[in-house]
């Protein structure tokens, strides 16, 4: 398996912020390969141990989060029409005449509807020029009021109906990058380890204790990497995301570049030690990397693990991702990978603060 077999099956799996079980379920099938103790908690959160631990040692938390951006359905009209809000930052732009598909907790279906748009003939002056609230955006399914309230519930999730695809010079587009493609990255560092020390972790004594956690709700409260990050208690923590790649439309020194690797943080909100370590590391190893600086919070679950109990040593490593909060957000396999051999050195070489 490649990683960009696992980045595949990722993103095709169902997690809408709140309603992350098929995405869980998922990733959980990936981790079965390295080690027998995963559990998904109660608010989808997927933790699992690699190797053997010992209590002598410090623990290293690697972190993203398994949720993606999408909508609920708020409202069913009387001629049958879905009224939503937003799961997470999506952008509205995009959403007029777009295909999606509602996934109903009632009958279990992905039930294809259209996000209704009025023809360009029909619209009076200004009309159309600005993108619509979220509150003025129906979905039609193509059924009466009554049908549509006997298999669609209140509360179920809306997805854009986009597949994952590859594009030429290795990139892949899809509706779930973000953060599917930081999940795809922890789990390759993992299989990285498994062909270091041989197969199933279970029984590896590694430099220190990891626990890999692809954690709920970032995209609406960060909630699941809160939780989760409290009972876990690490030292340390390497939180992998995703950050804006350079368009020809944004400010360069705002973003990294698509290919040229792994982009490491620094902020006042993360371990400026732990930032210099990952560069270190990167320059002696020969990884593709770059330095991505931020003048405060991160936006990203470095910013509550970094607080939990007593204090996390947290940095972000990202993979740099063009059309963010969109159904075409698109990367390029050789960042994931940089990403991935960054963290499999760090672990390897047990680069944990002896403080």
């Amino acid at each position: 398996m490649e990683v960009k077999d696992i980045l595949c099956g990722l993103t095709g799996a169902y997690g809408v912020s709140g309603d992350e079980n098929c995405a869980s379920a998922e990733a959980k099938k990936y981790l079965k390969k390295y080690t027998s103790n995963i559990k998904v908690d109660s608010f989808n959160n997927v933790i699992a141990h690699i190797g053997k631990h010992d209590k002598g040692k410090k623990t290293l938390l690697l972190d993203a989060h398994i949720d993606e951006i999408g909508m609920i359905v708020t409202y069913i009209d009387d001629d049958g029409f879905l009224k939503i809000s937003n799961c997470g930052g999506i952008d509205r732009r995009i959403l007029l005449a777009s295909q999606v598909k509602v996934h109903s907790s009632i009958t279990g279906e992905q039930i294809v509807g259209i996000i209704t748009s009025k023809p360009p003939h029909l619209k009076k002056g200004d009309e159309g020029k600005k993108a619509p609230e979220i509150d003025n955006i129906s979905i039609d399914v193509g059924l009466s009021a009554e049908r549509a309230r006997e298999i669609i519930s209140l509360g179920d999730r809306v997805t854009i109906h986009s597949e994952t695809r590859q594009m030429l010079n290795d990139r892949f587009c899809s509706k779930a990058m973000d953060d599917r493609a930081g999940v795809t990255a922890i789990l390759w560092a993992i299989e990285l380890l498994s062909r270091e020390y041989g197969g199933n972790l279970d029984e590896i004594s590694l430099p220190f204790n990891v626990v890999v956690l692809f954690s709920s709700l970032e995209e609406v409260n960060i909630g699941g990497a809160k939780i989760a990050s409290y009972r876990i208690d690490a030292d340390e923590a390497l939180v992998v995301d995703v950050s804006f790649a350079h368009t020809f439309d944004a400010p360069e020194h705002k973003c990294g570049k698509m290919g040229d690797g792994a982009m490491i943080g620094i902020a006042p909100t993360l371990d400026r030690g732990l930032s210099d370590r990952l560069i270190k590391l990167g320059k002696d190893r020969n990884i593709p990397h770059q330095i991505e600086v931020m003048a405060g919070k991160t936006s990203t679950n470095a910013d509550a693990i970094s607080i939990s109990r007593d204090g996390v040593r947290a940095c972000t490593v990202s993979i740099p991702l063009r059309y963010m909060h969109t159904p075409i957000e698109t990367l390029q396999i050789s960042d994931i990978e940089s990403v991935s051999t960054l963290i499999f050195e760090y672990i390897k070489g047990g680069i944990v603060n002896a403080e």
